[in-house]
């Protein structure tokens, strides 16, 4: 478990995909095998775009329950963070990181043949 610095930036290290409202993880290489992931571990997996930190995620989630967020709203963040951050799916860094194109967004909007081909430039592999 680490130590929740609400300064640090998140961002993901896994191609997904926002099918149907849902966010799974998903293989470029075979774009209708996915992993569906829990609402929250979702959530923060979408949002990991290099360019918000922990303290920006509180702060929106929150705002999302107009007024009243749970009591438990960052200990059920820390939680998602263990998680993702266990299975390799997010990382943490201390300054804004710019994440590649096969990254940057769900894998609806990329285009495939790019993707692959700078994943294979950039020595990048799935997990």
């Amino acid at each position: 478990m680490f130590t929740l610095d609400k300064s640090q930036y998140f961002y993901r290290t896994v191609v997904f995909t926002r099918k149907n409202n849902q966010v799974a993880l998903t293989n470029i290489h075979n774009p209708e095998e996915t992993t569906s992931l829990d609402d929250w571990p979702g959530i923060v997996l979408s949002l990991a775009d290099g360019l918000h930190s922990i303290q920006e995620l509180i702060g929106f989630m929150a705002s999302q329950y107009h007024g009243n967020p749970p009591a438990e709203l960052e200990k059920t963040l820390k939680s998602v963070f263990d998680r993702l951050l266990d299975g390799d799916f997010i990382k943490l860094s201390d300054k804004k990181v710019e994440l590649p194109y096969y990254l940057a967004e769900p894998i609806e909007e990329l285009d495939i043949e790019k993707a692959k081909k700078l994943m294979h430039e950039d020595g990048y592999t799935q997990h």
